[in-house]
């Protein structure tokens, strides 16, 4: 039958008949379409839509086969057919979240799983050297000691308040990991927040027992938590989180010996008090089954206010980022490092030419 099956792909926002109809076929399969969909491959068998597979960047979603269509081998056609157009678009490394129930059917497909949230999903991978191969050369990094902590930072920029956090941080343990999120969806582009962040912890007394990593898909990224990425939104997926968080316990946490995360606390953002809520769960639980690494014990440290004076509010890369989009660097001034204050007042000043290009969402 496989021979009689058609693939096709639509592309959302302008094939809106084909939408409606992969919208209808996705329903029926108690599916949403989601809406930050790339390209979608559909297979039909004489004009019968029977499946249905979409890219989002790097991440599979909307995956369904009709259910007098399963047994033909219809899933591995089409995830051999949507890995070709996503190799294409420059997304060799392709993830899939789905029902622990459809692991073995992604497993036939050449998926490899990453983590599991008991009874609730599965994220896997298409290769079996991502997170193994990640985790091998994060060894190379590991220190010996008794109490290892982490930091995982978007540093968007990287201000006063930062600096705080990590030298509490360092204080309170024996060797510090400091992460910096790759994604490339803030203010600052990825490569000028990882910079400023390894040019203000140089400034620190405590920089010799820190150890400043570039983040990498397996840390906050659009494939582990896409929540994080569309705060506007002010959407907290769980499952996203738990992803995130149990990628940390049983992968980074171990190669590194990891003991201790720490984290500020978040008077503002509410994604992000959230995600703190959920890493206390998530890091802490000895209820979960024995296969789980050890917990991890998750320590918040009280965010530094700007100024002496009671009442104070805390330093904030939201603030720092409005006050820069004011062009008020005298008030900017004393929130940051020198390294980010020398960056911003000759890049991203209103008057510091040429002007950067800048993305649409904001995290903190």
């Amino acid at each position: 039958m496989l021979e009689e099956i058609d693939l096709s792909t639509v592309t959302p926002g302008v094939d809106h008949t084909e939408m409606d109809a992969v919208a209808q076929f996705l329903a029926s399969h108690d599916l949403d379409l989601d809406g930050d969909l790339d390209i979608i491959l559909v297979a039909r068998h004489f004009g019968e839509l029977i499946g249905c597979a979409a890219l989002a960047g790097g991440i599979v979603k909307c995956v369904a086969v009709a259910q007098h269509a399963q047994g033909l081998n219809l899933l591995p056609h089409l995830m051999t057919e949507l890995s070709y157009i996503a190799h294409a678009r420059g997304h060799a490394h392709l993830f899939v979240y789905t029902k622990p129930r459809y692991q073995d059917l992604f497993t036939s497909c050449g998926f490899h799983p990453i983590v599991a949230v008991p009874d609730q999903v599965v994220m896997m991978e298409n290769t079996p050297r991502g997170i193994r191969g990640y985790t091998e050369d994060l060894r190379n990094y590991r220190r010996i000691r008794d109490k290892v902590g982490a930091v995982v930072l978007n540093a968007n920029p990287f201000t006063k308040g930062h600096q705080h956090l990590l030298r509490e941080a360092a204080r309170d343990c024996d060797y510090l990991h400091v992460f910096v999120v790759a994604e490339d969806a803030s203010y600052f582009p990825f490569t000028d927040r990882l910079a400023l962040v390894r040019a203000g912890v140089a400034e620190m007394s405590e920089r010799d027992h820190i150890h400043v990593h570039p983040g990498t898909t397996y840390v906050v990224s659009k494939a582990t938590f896409p929540s994080y990425f569309l705060k506007d939104s002010g959407l907290v997926d769980m499952c996203a989180t738990a992803v995130d968080l149990l990628i940390f316990r049983e992968h980074i946490a171990p190669a590194l010996g990891v003991t201790h995360r720490y984290v500020g606390t978040e008077p503002f953002c509410r994604v992000t008090r959230q995600y703190n809520t959920d890493m206390h769960y998530w890091l802490e639980r000895r209820d979960l089954p024995p296969s789980f690494a050890a917990p991890v014990q998750v320590v918040e440290i009280p965010r530094v206010a700007a100024g002496d004076e009671p009442g104070s509010q805390a330093i904030s890369a939201t603030n720092v980022r409005r006050l820069l989009e004011l062009g008020d660097l005298d008030q900017l001034r004393p929130l940051v490092p020198d390294p980010t204050f020398a960056l911003l007042a000759a890049k991203y000043a209103p008057d510091a030419p040429p002007p950067p290009q800048r993305a649409s969402t904001r995290p903190c």
